[in-house]
């Protein structure tokens, strides 16, 4: 008897597994509000240089109450191609020919300018306070902005590297335990911090208990479900990210200020933290960690909750070391990240989840921290690019389910690539179209997202799930950190980018093809097992390939 038959002997997909998925779930509603927090939080408003209107000792002293703002306003800071005010410069004297309709400037690029020394005036119509507009973070700091994303995701990589190696050694539950805290403490102390360097430490540590709750949160989800039914806890999971995004808008929208924002945001995880102590450790990790006697007494309280009790009480150490040999012998072995390199299938499935992993969030984050580049409003788009989740999950699942975990790995990657890559060849005044391409391609890389999280889990065996799931996880977050500085390329060519971000999924598209398929496939416990299937799956392959070509000894008896 295998674990997975074991785990439907005390109930499969009962009402423990129910509750605890659902239970896991409630985290991940808040958890696009950290991930996109600064699409809204670092929203740059328009902005020009402070200035102080001194209008004494000149011919327009009579002016001085008849003067409309916008006049002061033309006086004091240069229009830039636009019409608008400039941002980072204003003129070193009042122009006050400007004023006169009859006067005529010859050159107003040869008018002397200065930067903004006394700070800048923000339009607080739609923000009225963001850590822009907080701590000035425009002109010459205006890369400060993508530095703290950068930061955050660098904590997600530290994150995976960190907590997934612990989780391996330490358990999901406790790890998971703690990063709701820490995802508490670090987001609402950063709705608090007093200055930006403490903005991005905080950021920073938050970034890594995002990454805790994700890897600790779906391997409890997976080491518990049922095969047949984790496709469809995965997608619930991906839709309720996507409800998140709508959480976002929503919540942005009625909190301008970036400080309650954040706080709102962040509360909800020391409720998580507080129910999280019900979970149940992963009995798979128990029995590969040496603990079958916990194991045991964790498989009974779930027959209990599901109401099999008498299936549970039969079950003892003796029937867990009986049918999980394999298991129990591989907990005398320590396992390194070596291990995922080691042998060639296990090394052949890191080497193209690496390719998979980075490129799926090498673009999204590409897309997705841009809002306010569509010239349309953000709040708007961000519920676009969340609404479009739904159809791209919903098709997912069922190509997941129906035809393969590989299909819809590469087919979403190369489909989301050549949107990108169609936007290079649409003018820049057909916005719509743009849009609407950026969107397709935002929602086959949320497609990819949804399959790639479950698929990982599937590939990797227990003994090294989660290093695994770790080296997944830094992947990705390289991909998040390289992808606002792939952004900064079209100062020198416009479409590179753009080549840049539809290239990466399709190149990696190309690898998912190389993956061993996992439909209806029972979850491998140690590295011996995936090698085992995989010589299996080439002999089969074989016989195929040459029955066709072996003669039929009855015709040539003939």
């Amino acid at each position: 008897m295998s674990f997975a038959e074991l785990l439907d002997h005390v109930g499969g997909m009962g009402r423990f597994q129910i509750i605890y998925a659902i239970l896991l779930a409630i985290p991940v509603f808040m958890m696009a509000s950290h991930n996109l927090l600064q699409n809204f939080t670092a929203a740059t408003s328009e902005h020009h240089c402070y200035v102080h209107i001194n209008i004494n000792n000149t011919p327009y002293t009579n002016l001085t109450g008849k003067l409309a703002a916008k006049d002061l306003l033309r006086v004091s800071v240069p229009m830039d191609s636009n019409q608008q005010p400039e941002k980072c410069h204003r003129f070193v004297t009042m122009q006050w020919q400007l004023l006169d309709s009859n006067a005529t400037v010859t050159n107003l690029t040869e008018l002397e300018t200065e930067p903004c020394a006394d700070g800048w005036v923000y339009d607080k119509s739609i923000f009225t306070s963001t850590i822009i507009t907080e701590w000035d973070l425009v002109c010459d700091s205006r890369q400060l902005k993508q530095m703290a994303q950068s930061i955050y995701m660098a904590g997600i990589l530290a994150g995976g590297i960190i907590f997934g190696s612990l989780s391996d050694r330490f358990g999901r539950r406790s790890l998971l335990i703690w990063c709701y805290l820490q995802m508490a403490v670090t987001g609402t102390s950063t709705a608090f911090s007093p200055s930006f360097t403490a903005y991005c430490i905080f950021r920073f540590l938050t970034g890594m208990a995002f990454s805790g709750i994700v890897m600790n949160g779906v391997s409890l989800s997976v080491e518990w479900t049922p095969t047949r039914t984790r496709a469809v806890v995965g997608t619930m999971y991906g839709y309720c990210y996507t409800i998140g995004q709508f959480i976002l808008a929503g919540v942005a929208y009625a909190i301008p200020n970036w400080r309650w924002l954040q706080l709102v945001v962040s509360l909800p995880y020391f409720i998580c933290f507080i129910y999280s102590w019900w979970f149940a450790e992963s009995a798979r990790w128990l029995v590969i960690a040496g603990r079958p006697d916990e194991a045991v007494k964790q498989l009974q309280r779930v027959a209990r909750i599901n109401r099999k009790k008498e299936e549970g009480d039969k079950l003892n150490i003796e029937v867990l070391r009986s049918n999980m040999q394999k298991e129990i012998a591989s907990a005398k072995s320590s396992y390194t990240f070596i291990d995922l390199v080691r042998t060639p299938v296990v090394r052949r499935i890191s080497f193209c989840l690496c390719f998979v992993w980075f490129s799926t969030s090498f673009a999204y984050y590409g897309l997705a921290m841009d809002l306010q580049n569509f010239g349309v409003n953000i709040f708007l788009i961000q519920l676009v690019f969340g609404a479009v989740d739904f159809p791209a999950k919903f098709i997912s699942v069922l190509t997941i389910s129906f035809i393969g975990r590989r299909f819809t790995q590469a087919l979403t990657l190369i489909l989301a690539g050549l949107s990108i890559l169609a936007n290079i060849f649409v003018p820049q005044d057909l916005k719509t179209l743009r849009t609407v391409l950026a969107v397709v391609g935002k929602g086959c890389l949320a497609a990819s997202f949804n399959c790639v999280y479950l698929y990982t889990s599937e590939l990797y065996p227990t003994v090294i799930r989660q290093t695994g799931m770790g080296l997944s996880n830094t992947m990705a977050r390289l991909g998040s950190i390289i992808a606002p500085l792939v952004k900064m390329l079209e100062e020198y060519i416009s479409f590179l980018p753009l080549i840049i971000y539809g290239a990466a999924p399709i190149i990696s598209g190309i690898a998912a093809t190389f993956l061993p398929e996992t439909l209806n496939v029972p979850l491998p416990e140690t590295i011996e097992e995936v090698e085992t299937r995989h010589l299996r799956h080439e002999e089969q392959q074989m016989k195929i390939l040459l029955k066709p070509t072996m003669p039929d000894p009855a015709k040539e008896a003939r």
